[in-house]
């Protein structure tokens, strides 16, 4: 019987696809499970890699104990974390200030994710090439063998010899025993079993809902590495009351709601790495009915990598605005400016930007860039820079001549072009205290207003990061209508868990 045309052609493909399948699953498996990647979270350099135990594990080294929790994610997935070198040379205090950025985990969360799923794309990728090379190799061969051949080794199949039965066998058994050595699940390393419930060996704890689900490796926990662990918890729980408390009272702050033509934006300032103020500072957008976040820098201390978690943290919570950003003079060299471009931030550089239908001038703190002294060198290099700064944002806010705000760290970035009323609202902050709003009248006879928001991390000097407010964090709301500026709204938080929040005021923009 003449097998159809059509049936060997679709028997073909059929084979051609179990090929592919069989090598791209086992070789993108192997590739992601083996795969390793160099990331910082918190303040630790460290390195990932996933693994199917559906946990996540953290291993901070030999002076603190192994957890781990859930990870909750799809497959059991899970990922191991093998924390490494700080900048922070003590202990305790790095302790501390892990326990405090533990309290706000959804950035560290979402850059872990986004690490893991990168990994996890260029497995798959990797399988593809694999199997479309398996393919090609296949195609090739069965066209190099020919027709005729093919047909006379079918045909010495059916009548096989000892030596072709025992070389085909021999062929399957090593093929199938390398698929299984590459995609045998991974076995369980041997503390695997040795976990127990943190408030067994900490029975002091009250009800968490994160702390519940952590578990402590057995026998990890020594007289010295004890109190280390439990001044940490004891920090993890002050800071979760103390700001989660906070953003509650922030849900339901009476700030002024937008008129139906209006639109609005939350500005925030030296936040220093306080990243517990970011869910407060969200609660006080949503209630204003915000979509863009404007952010005037000095999100860091000294713009160290390590510092990356502060950028997490503010790009997770307000993953769905549109930002707009610069850098402050504490955000010293590049990284900070290149961490807000990788996570979307529309970063101003020195010329107009159109941004949710608002005109945007600014630049970053030129102290940040590393090209002068920076914060604490030559002053007479940095009042250099910020004059030169400040006379390229006026010449080319008058030249534009459509410019709604103008965003800068420092106000000296900005004094002239305040001054010249060729833009309707300069936005500030550096001086960690709310100074305005001002009304100047321009040589052009136009208006603009100024104003400088304090601290929303609520530091003194260049520290923000704590379990509580240091000073008093602010935030301000600007209404604009039709692009322009019509309103500022500040909103401070005392120390105690006040929230203030001050009376509209209106601003009047000249015509253009």
């Amino acid at each position: 019987m003449v097998e159809p045309p059509g049936m060997s052609r679709l028997l073909k493909l059929l084979l051609l696809v179990l090929l592919a399948v069989g090598v791209a699953l086992p070789t993108a498996y192997s590739t992601f499970i083996h795969s390793e990647r160099d990331i910082v979270i918190g303040a630790h350099e460290a390195k990932v890699q996933p693994n199917f135990s559906g946990y996540a594990r953290i291993d901070s080294g030999t002076l603190i104990p192994r957890i781990r929790l859930p990870a909750e994610a799809p497959l059991r997935l899970g990922i191991d974390i093998r924390l490494g070198d700080s900048e922070v040379s003590n202990l305790e205090q790095l302790v501390v200030r892990d326990a405090v950025i533990a309290s706000q985990p959804q950035g560290e969360i979402a850059a872990i994710r986004s690490t893991v799923t990168s990994m996890l794309a260029d497995a798959a990728m990797r399988g593809v090439g694999a199997a479309a090379l398996a393919v090609l190799f296949a195609v090739l061969a069965w066209r190099a063998i020919g027709q005729q051949r093919r047909r006379t080794i079918w045909a010495s199949t059916r009548r096989p010899r000892l030596g072709q039965v025992l070389g085909a066998a021999a062929v399957g058994i090593i093929t199938i025993g390398a698929l299984v050595l590459v995609a045998a699940p991974e076995r369980p390393r041997a503390d695997d079993a040795a976990w127990v419930p943190i408030d067994s060996v900490f029975p002091e704890l009250p009800t968490d809902a994160v702390l519940d689900k952590v578990e402590i490796a057995e026998g990890a926990s020594t007289s010295g590495s004890r109190a280390l662990v439990q001044g940490a918890l004891e920090t993890y729980r002050t800071s979760v009351a103390f700001y989660g408390k906070l953003a509650k009272s922030a849900a339901t702050a009476e700030v002024r709601a937008p008129l139906a033509a209006e639109t609005t934006a939350l500005v925030v300032t030296d936040r220093h790495d306080n990243i517990g103020m970011d869910p407060v500072a969200r609660a006080i957008a949503d209630r204003a009915g915000a979509s863009l976040l404007i952010d005037l820098g000095d999100d860091t201390s000294n713009g160290a990598s390590w510092e990356a978690f502060s950028l997490n943290s503010l790009a997770r919570e307000f993953r769905d605005f549109e930002i707009v950003s610069v850098a402050g003079n504490h955000d010293t060299g590049g990284t900070v400016s290149k961490q807000m471009e990788d996570k979307g931030f529309t970063v101003l550089d020195g010329e107009p930007v159109m941004v949710d239908g608002i005109r945007f001038l600014g630049n970053s703190d030129p102290r940040s860039s590393g090209l002068t002294a920076g914060y604490n060198g030559n002053e007479s290099d940095n009042i250099a820079a910020i004059r030169a700064q400040d006379t390229e944002l006026t010449e080319l806010a008058c030249e534009d001549g459509e410019i709604s705000v103008i965003a800068v760290h420092s106000p000296s970035s900005a004094k002239r072009a305040a001054a010249s009323g060729c833009a309707d609202l300069v936005l500030s902050g550096h001086l960690h205290r709310q100074v305005g709003p001002t009304v100047v009248t321009g040589s052009n006879g136009r208006s603009t207003t100024t104003l400088s928001t304090g601290s929303t991390g609520g530091a003194v000097y260049a520290v923000a990061l704590g379990s509580k407010l240091r000073g008093e964090p602010k935030v301000t709301i600007v209404t604009f209508a039709e692009g322009r500026p019509v309103g500022l709204q500040p909103v401070s938080f005392e120390p105690g868990g006040i929230i203030r929040v001050a009376d509209y005021t209106p601003i009047t923009t000249t015509p253009r």
